[in-house]
């Protein structure tokens, strides 16, 4: 199988199933026996190398830059230099940590490290801060005064936080967690220590943020533990955006019947504040207090981004993309994947990985003195659990669109589960394992 051919089984559904593994019923791990060293379900095929040579720096070690650094060695031969520039030692995943809130998921079995890239596909894995990108004489400037030269740039610095007024100020006491880490074990600290008859308060950003059902799976979650432990207990969500912003069907009939009576859902509230003090939101609905708060700030794209003169040129927060390639579209050189940049998909781990896939093979041509894929096609696949043992899910896949030079959902290529079950839920972690390992193992 050639490059080529594995970007167009990607697009196309027949890659997306082996990674999505929801061929068949039942069949998945139970939910906290990942290692978290990649999964054995990685797709990784031998695949003739190219012509390709040169340096290629990938900023940022998670879902997408992990990927890309993989198959860019996996792909590029022996004339292609890889470096891997990521600031943690371990990559926490953000997918299941939800599960982490009521326990049937540990910290430990979400943690992922870049060694593999390097030991196996010879990725050179550099632990620091990048401080400047210097476009014009093409190096990346770290914290420690070193710099490093590029002919390509990959950069993978996921998101950063709008400070929504009094949530600093609150520290510990309030969190987001919506960065899989120590805030996660601090939320999941705050619902086990919740009293009966308490209220839960969660709110959710104006679209676009990262993963879109994340917030709407983390109600349902944390209402599902609720019932079972926290008689009378409630989960009031606050969400900024018109209607539900992901699978509103599966999530309408999660609020109105299976979580009905625990989860009150407020659709165009926004935030304007927050009162640490008396654990109340100002909001355009009024006062509201609870006894956990768990606000979501609005999003924008990584640090880096922002602190690289016009890369985020998409309404001053994202980074704007040709998406055959991922070039910025500000910037040449310079290819910015995942949650990052403004393209039309969802900003979420699965995407990112198929993004750092058609982004790899795209610079590869590049190097190798061609072009990128004209029509390029990524798959994005989400499983979202409802209760502590039924998941629904959803699979969409992406084409270029030539007249607005955008990715638009392929007609006739998307799919989602007509309920939440069991079947589901097992196949989550197959999916989940797969698609870890085809990123770190």
């Amino acid at each position: 199988m050639d490059r080529r051919k594995f970007i167009t089984l990607l697009g196309s559904g027949t890659l997306g199933m082996l990674l999505n593994g929801c061929g068949g019923g039942g069949g998945g791990s139970s939910s906290d026996t990942s290692t978290g060293t990649g999964g054995t379900g990685a797709v990784s095929p031998t695949i003739p190398t190219s012509s390709a040579s040169g340096r290629v720096i990938v900023v940022g070690g998670g879902m997408a830059g992990a990927t890309a650094a993989k198959f860019l060695r996996l792909w590029g031969g022996s004339g292609l230099d890889v470096t891997l520039i990521e600031r943690d030692r371990q990559y926490q995943s953000n997918i299941l940590s939800n599960l982490v809130l009521t326990g049937q998921r540990s910290m430990a079995s979400l943690a992922y490290t870049h060694d593999k890239l390097s030991s196996v596909y010879g990725v050179k894995v550099v632990y620091g801060n990048v401080a400047e990108i210097d476009p014009a004489g093409k190096r990346v400037h770290l914290a420690d005064n070193s710099s490093l030269p590029y002919d390509r740039l990959i950069l993978a610095p996921g998101i950063a936080f709008d400070t929504l007024p009094g949530l600093e100020s609150a520290g510990d006491r309030i969190v987001h967690a919506w960065q899989a880490g120590p805030q996660t074990v601090t939320l999941q600290q705050q619902i086990a220590g919740m009293n009966a008859g308490g209220v839960f308060v969660m709110t959710i950003p104006k679209t676009p943020y990262r993963c879109p059902p994340g917030p709407y799976e983390r109600a349902c979650m944390v209402a599902d533990y609720l019932k079972t432990r926290k008689a009378g207990a409630k989960v009031i969500v606050l969400d900024a955006n018109a209607s539900i912003a992901a699978e509103p069907a599966t999530f309408e009939t999660a609020f109105n019947f299976t979580h009905a009576g625990v989860i009150e859902y407020h659709s165009g509230v926004t935030i304007n504040s927050i009162d640490p003090s008396t654990q109340t939101l100002d909001t355009s609905a009024g006062l509201i207090r609870g006894d956990v708060l768990n606000p979501i700030p609005p999003q924008r794209a990584g640090t880096i981004v922002s602190n690289t003169a016009g890369l985020a040129n998409v309404n001053g927060r994202w980074a704007g993309v040709d998406v055959r390639s991922y070039e910025s579209t500000a910037l040449a050189g310079i290819h910015i994947i995942g949650d990052a940049n403004g393209s039309t998909q969802p900003k979420a781990g699965h995407i990112a990985n198929a993004e750092a896939k058609v982004c790899a093979d795209a610079i590869l041509r590049i190097l190798a003195g061609g072009s990128p894929d004209p029509e390029p096609v990524t798959n994005s696949a989400c499983y979202s659990p409802i209760t502590a043992s039924t998941a629904s899910w959803l699979t969409v896949v992406f084409g270029y669109d030539s007249a607005t030079g955008t990715m638009k959902a392929v007609p006739g290529a998307a799919g989602e589960a007509s309920s939440a079950t069991r079947d589901n839920y097992d196949d989550m972690f197959v999916w989940f394992n797969n698609l870890m390992g085809d990123t770190f193992a």
